[in-house]
């Protein structure tokens, strides 16, 4: 009987300790909520992955459960960054899928969607496969991958499953390798042919060139970084856009514009149909809402962007346009270089820079001017990106939902060093930059993985999936 009681006991304990490990409960107290267009105070119990209770009346702790008291604190769905650039695989040098997504967390972004422009490009089924395997064992945050298209790999793409990949991205403009589709019967084919969401990169190719051509002449080979918006001017982000929104009108496709830059876009896109409703959608990016063409003399090619950041005419209307629901949603483009190549003249400095530990920070500063609301952040960067791409459970607080939770204190500063950056290229454009608000605690999946600089790796991310 010894024996078997022993055995029964170890039983017991290894099950408990099996339990606390995948079904952790925590009672979030006294949190602002700012959810689905309001801000009140409720008390959120989570349960294992999920949501389970959300009380105004207050919560009553059950046995075993960690307590946080949240008094001060305000609490939030995690952003939903869906573009980001972690350059793995083949371009590990600059960032990597494990370090970029732990920036990513301690900036409170749950979930991410990555772009099909690594090494090799990712452009057959295989190869999309490829990135998540590597997601499966890296990423603390949740991930999706977009599927690349090429001039000549349309029958890879129509092979994608729309249940559990975000999109399928055209780069019609500059890009990496064999990305760029400037072929008129390519695109007219895809748009005709693809039922996914197509997210595009638009700038015209042959206007770009020109500029540059014209630059150059006048320059040589010291073109001021000033140049860059004029090189790439409103002109070839309009061209490039209204082909795009022109193919999905023909077709009715559902087109997903990245990062505007310019004012003269926004007349391309509406704001008269919800999210839900809407077939073409638009993004703003967190370097568009921030910098302007003045901050070039400041930043140099730190803040060489494709598109371009551009002039303070522009960068206002795109603020406006995302409060007035023209713009959908709120991205980063998180696109790092090693310093020494952003280090370069004009014209050999690559374009990008590392934006996810910061973008919510910077969102929160743009809440203390005047710019948003927080009921305007969390739409744009949480609850519009789980109704675009059709996220399933996630994007919300609501009870059932996945508890892809983030606790900020928007009265915390929180200066930007160079020790505390995470991305493996170790620069941001933001160093020095003070910040108004801290994240305290981000939650994916129920997950606390990341806790007031203290990060807990024993969970990954989840694999998206969507209501196709």
């Amino acid at each position: 009987f010894f024996w078997c009681d022993l055995f029964k006991v170890i039983k017991y304990f290894s099950k408990t300790k099996q339990m606390s490990m995948s079904d952790s409960t925590y009672l979030i107290k006294n949190a602002t909520l700012v959810n689905e267009n309001k801000v009140f105070e409720a008390d959120v119990r989570i349960e294992g992955e999920r949501i389970a209770e959300i009380s105004t009346t207050g919560l009553t702790a059950k046995e075993n459960e960690e307590i946080i008291d949240a008094k001060g604190l305000h609490l939030i769905p995690g952003m939903i960054d869906d573009q980001v650039h972690f350059r793995e695989p083949g371009l590990t040098h600059k960032a990597e899928i494990y370090t970029e997504a732990k920036a990513a967390v301690t900036g409170g972004i749950t979930s991410f969607m990555e772009m099909p422009n690594t090494v090799p490009n990712t452009l057959t089924q295989d190869l999309l496969e490829d990135k998540y395997q590597i997601a499966a064992k890296k990423a603390l945050a949740n991930y999706s991958f977009f599927m690349g298209a090429s001039n000549d790999n349309l029958d890879e793409v129509l092979k994608t499953n729309a249940n559990d990949v975000c999109g399928v991205k055209v780069f019609m403009g500059s890009s990496t390798g064999n990305m760029l589709v400037d072929s008129e019967a390519v695109l007219d084919n895809l748009f005709r042919n693809c039922s996914m969401l197509i997210a595009t990169h638009c700038e015209d190719e042959a206007t770009v060139r020109a500029n540059m051509a014209k630059a150059v002449k006048q320059y040589g080979e010291d073109i001021p970084i000033a140049q860059h918006p004029i090189i790439r001017d409103e002109l070839a982000c309009y061209r490039s856009s209204s082909k795009a929104v022109e193919l999905a009108k023909k077709y009715n496709t559902r087109l997903h514009v990245l990062h505007i830059s310019t004012a003269k876009e926004l007349e391309l896109f509406s704001n008269k149909l919800d999210i839900e409703e809407k077939r073409i959608t638009a993004e703003a990016c967190i370097h568009h809402l921030w910098f302007t063409d003045a901050d070039y003399e400041k930043f140099g090619t730190r803040i060489k962007w494709n598109p371009a950041v551009k002039f303070k005419s522009d960068r206002d209307a795109i603020r406006k346009a995302v409060s007035d629901n023209i713009i959908d949603v709120i991205a980063t483009d998180h696109a790092p270089h090693t310093k020494g190549e952003k280090a370069n003249k004009y014209a050999k400095a690559p374009s990008g820079g590392p934006l996810v530990q910061h973008a919510l920070p910077a969102l929160f500063d743009m809440y203390h001017q005047g710019v948003f609301s927080l009921e305007k952040i969390v739409e744009k960067t949480s609850h519009s990106l789980a109704k675009l791409f059709r996220i399933k459970d996630r994007g919300f607080i609501r009870e059932g939902y996945y508890a892809d939770l983030v606790l900020v204190d928007l009265n915390k500063p929180n200066i930007v060093t160079p020790e505390s950056l995470l991305y493996k290229c170790g620069w941001s454009p933001f160093e020095g930059q003070q910040f108004k608000a801290s994240i305290q605690k981000t939650f994916i999946s129920g997950h606390l993985a990341f806790n007031e600089g203290v990060f807990d790796e024993s969970k990954k991310g989840h694999r998206l999936k969507f209501n196709a």
